[in-house]
């Protein structure tokens, strides 16, 4: 799924080359203009990479009528701009597509970002309606997508400007994460998160709201879900687990499934459910808590932020690519910061 299409301006977003009619600046390209609408009414964010001023690009936001989740106006090389954005909205190279007129700098950002979509302008008309470009489920929150986006830039400004620790900026931020058993409501959206995260998912497979529904009616595993907001606005639901507690091994919990979206990153929230889940098992009478989970190069940082909360990685299955990360219950166990809900 491409979850960003980052565009340059000149001869591709506008109608002309921006700095040649300063006072005068060439339009927006209409069909492109209802490409981005169409997209962002899917969910996709947009984002400018242009060898132009920055005000090339706030001029482009008021010429199209869209805001851009990331902006890089300068003269680095195209792919140094569209690695920063990616950076910037945190994903990764293959769901992002790269859009430009000039074949030299499409060259380019292909050699350098052999995974980023790289298009030119005439073809998105029908790149528009590629299965890439078309989400099987289409959900509040990714409507929203554009603005939890435009909250995040103005929480990562404010975060660059704070004196604290990044506990201390959360509070700041009036951070607020409720960790609650999922209703039959939430069905679309679990399978969403299941289709969308890469870097926070343990499985690394899809799973259908059928599926998820029959996880709700199973009497030994229980749906988790997370849901996040701060002062700057209200993120959803951003996570999920499936937790098995009869069919693991005797006084073990087993997660199933695992999955963060990508823009609840270091706000607390992946830490917070891993705790819930600990202290949540050490309740229960149970003294490990396993993840299955499988190695791949994209869920690299959920596998760090296991380890990170004391989770080992047991005898891994070459077979399967995969490998249980578990955490023994012995005290002291992290207690959860007083902005989580249960």
């Amino acid at each position: 799924m491409i979850k960003c299409v980052i565009w340059d301006l000149d001869e591709t977003l506008l109608d002309g080359v921006y700095l040649e009619s300063p006072e005068r600046p060439p339009p927006a390209n209409e069909a492109l203009r209802a490409v981005l609408v169409e997209l962002a009414g899917r969910g996709i964010l947009h984002a400018i990479a242009s060898r132009n001023p920055p005000t090339a690009a706030s001029y482009a936001a008021h010429a199209t009528g869209l805001s851009f989740a990331a902006v890089r106006c300068g003269w680095e090389a195209k792919s140094a701009a569209v690695a920063a954005i990616m950076s910037d909205v945190g994903l990764t190279a293959d769901a992002v597509a790269f859009v430009d007129n000039d074949a030299l700098e499409r060259a380019e950002v292909a050699f350098a970002l052999p995974d980023v979509l790289v298009l030119a302008p005439h073809e998105m008309t029908d790149a528009a309606n590629w299965p890439a470009f078309s989400p099987p489920v289409l959900t509040d929150e990714a409507r929203r997508r554009g603005e939890f986006y435009a909250n995040r830039r103005a929480r990562m400004a404010e975060a660059r400007a704070f004196g604290g620790s990044r506990e201390a900026f959360l509070r700041h931020c009036q951070t607020r994460v409720v960790i609650a058993p999922a209703a039959p409501v939430d069905l679309p959206r679990l399978h969403e998160l299941s289709v969308r995260t890469h870097q926070f998912n343990s499985a690394g497979t899809q799973l259908t709201e059928a599926q998820f529904a029959a996880l709700l009616d199973s009497g030994s595993q229980r749906v988790i879900c997370v849901r996040l907001s701060d002062r700057f606005g209200d993120d959803g639901l951003v996570g999920a687990c499936v937790i098995d507690t009869a069919a693991a091994p005797a006084g073990r919990w087993e997660v199933q499934l695992l999955m963060m979206s990508c823009r609840a990153i270091g706000r607390g929230v992946i830490d917070a459910l891993l705790s819930w889940i600990c202290l949540a098992a050490r309740d229960a009478g149970a003294d490990q808590v396993g993840v299955a989970c499988v190695i791949n190069p994209r869920n690299v940082p959920l596998r760090i932020a296991l380890t990170s909360a004391g989770f080992r990685t047991e005898t891994r299955s070459a077979a399967a690519g995969s490998a249980p990360y578990v955490r023994r219950l012995d005290p002291p166990l992290p207690e959860l910061p007083d902005w989580v809900l249960t």
